[in-house]
């Protein structure tokens, strides 16, 4: 159950994250690739598509807060 965990994982953006803007993001879970909307942690921030990221904060089913790495 340790790749259920959502916090903590790292992923990549594949759709850009803007100021106040949801992105998109693609995160391995269950022996796969996933993709989750995702916020910036600092809401003014943008992160562009290719960025790595890290994962502060899960909402389920699919929402995610990340800060680049």
């Amino acid at each position: 159950m340790a790749d259920h965990r959502m916090i903590g994982k790292t992923g990549r953006v594949t759709g850009r994250i803007a100021a106040d803007r949801l992105g998109e993001v693609m995160i391995p879970v269950r022996g796969g690739t996933e993709a989750f909307h995702a916020y910036a942690t600092d809401r003014s921030a943008e992160i562009p598509p290719g960025t790595s990221v890290l994962v502060i904060e899960y909402f389920p089913p699919r929402t995610v807060v990340v800060t680049p790495l």
